[in-house]
């Protein structure tokens, strides 16, 4: 903290000069690798493309669909979605967005024009109508209740028909900013849409600036060589910047999620006792405090508590080291000499990792269980979660986590790797039961019983120790007013931020 601080009075030459004031600059870590909405999967290019290109519907604080693009829709039949668009939404070089261009967006991912990952997502669609200009019909093979949370914002934006490979180049949406400029590992520049459908940006322009060294974040915010920084700093250059009087700092409850996942192929971590014991041995609060200066909540499901799936009533973990270590005792792993077993974790170099293993060795120890830790680059960290080559990991979910939908992606049996991510190698058919039938029920209430069972299977199977969601941290200069933070993180509160 001392140190940081000492670097803060320094003035760097390095930092940007503000070149337009009618410019607000926006602190981003790393270029956005496509702003294709239908490529693009890095977080930059998902929320910079969120305000370049409209979705069919967008999603509430709830994460809830609502209206976008289409004004209305319905669902006829388990097998048909029909989206009435908006009358007089134009793209950005004046043409009419149409049926025809929803249908195109989606065709060239299907008929394999346009190469993504995204494609597998709607994999249960099989066929697109253009009833006329203003109504699109999603004919499906199979009931899929998810299939409107794919179709709304962060998820993917329409196109112009008959346009491939050249959006990566040059985005061309109907969103309230229009694309003017990008320059890799520097920066990318938006303009305001005059002649958006909905409502109109303040801003007049937008500059990203790549600022990949933390430190040097810092420093552009309290320079005032840029406005806006949001998730992109250290909780203790937070707390430093708040004292700046130039600056002030946006919180709000987020749905990024911290976890721990155990590998169920382990004989010690197949014994579900081990799982719960580890669960309670684990005091969550001193590492909020200690690692994130407060700057998060306790998890108890991977659905965050804004969504309309979160089970509320689960049953607590609270942290009782007593109990851990009468589960393991009873469970026949005495101590010999303190130590009951050993398990290995697994981490990355990233710093706020790397301290949360050394917490969890000194909280583990407490009842007898000797932490071994293993540290390697991310890309080979990631490499052995994948392939299942550990025991324990720590990860977070960063957007998958907003829609029920991820049960089916990491608990489901069938997406145990490689088909899926399911990397805790976790079955249960009650679990596979409940997310088909939720995947495939159109009314919300029951399918929100479904999860609310589903999510107190896995609280008693814990595959997972959920630990915290982050809260989402925005520092700004006082010029910058109008902002309004979404659970998300996204960069939607440019929509109606403004520079006075």
């Amino acid at each position: 903290m001392v140190g940081f601080a000492s670097i803060l009075s320094v003035s760097f030459l390095c930092c940007s000069q503000r070149s337009d004031p009618q410019t607000l600059v926006m602190i981003i870590e790393s270029s956005p690798t496509n702003l294709d909405p239908r490529v693009g999967l890095d977080a930059q290019s998902e929320r910079i493309g969120e305000l370049l290109f409209d979705a069919l519907l967008t999603r509430d604080d709830h994460l809830n669909v609502q209206p976008g693009l289409a004004e209305r829709w319905e669902m006829p039949d388990p097998l048909t979605y029909v989206f009435h668009l908006h009358h007089g939404v134009t793209f950005h070089d004046g043409r009419p967005l149409t049926s025809r261009d929803v249908k195109w967006t989606f065709d060239s991912l299907l008929d394999g024009k346009i190469r993504s990952t995204k494609t597998a997502t709607y994999r249960s669609v099989d066929r697109i109508d253009a009833l006329d200009d203003f109504t699109v019909i999603f004919h499906l093979k199979e009931p899929n209740a998810t299939l409107p949370w794919n179709l709304s914002e962060g998820a993917i934006g329409i196109v112009p028909y008959g346009l491939l490979d050249e959006v990566t180049a040059k985005p061309l949406g109907s969103g309230p900013f229009k694309f003017v400029s990008a320059e890799p590992d520097k920066e990318v520049i938006l303009e305001r849409n005059d002649n958006y459908w909905g409502s109109r940006a303040r801003l007049s322009r937008i500059r990203f600036i790549v600022v990949p060294d933390t430190t040097t974040r810092a420093l552009e915010l309290r320079k005032g060589s840029a406005d806006v920084a949001i998730n992109a700093l250290t909780s203790d250059m937070v707390l430093a910047l708040e004292k700046e009087p130039k600056l002030a700092i946006e919180r709000a409850p987020g749905t990024i999620l911290s976890y721990m996942a155990f590998n169920l192929r382990d004989p010690l971590l197949n014994d579900v006792r081990v799982r719960r014991a580890i669960a309670y041995a684990v005091d969550r609060q001193p590492l909020i405090e200690y690692i994130w200066r407060g700057f998060a909540q306790p998890a108890a499901s991977v659905l965050p508590p804004q969504s309309w799936a979160n089970n509320p009533n689960l049953p607590p973990y609270s942290h009782d080291s007593e109990k851990a270590r009468q589960i393991l005792d009873a469970a026949g792993y005495r101590p010999v000499n303190g130590i009951r077993f050993h398990l290995t974790m697994k981490t990355s170099t990233e710093e706020s990792t790397r301290l949360l293993a050394a917490v969890l060795q000194q909280q583990l120890r407490e009842v007898g269980i000797a932490l071994d830790i293993r540290t390697y680059e991310f890309a080979t960290f990631l490499a052995d979660v994948t392939s299942g080559a550990f025991q324990f990991y720590s990860l977070r979910w960063i957007g998958g986590n907003e829609d029920p939908d991820i049960f089916d992606t990491v608990f489901h049996s069938t997406n145990i790797p490689p088909k899926g991510r399911n990397r805790s190698f976790y079955s249960n058919p009650r679990v596979d039961v409940l997310i088909d039938r939720a995947r495939r029920e159109s009314d919300q209430n029951v399918r929100k019983r479904l999860y609310t069972e589903l999510q107190e299977l896995l609280a008693q199977d814990m595959p997972y120790v959920n630990l915290w969601y982050f809260d989402n941290v925005l520092v700004h200069s006082k010029r910058v007013h109008g902002i309004t933070l979404n659970p998300s993180g996204n960069y939607n509160f440019l929509k109606t931020a403004e520079l006075q």
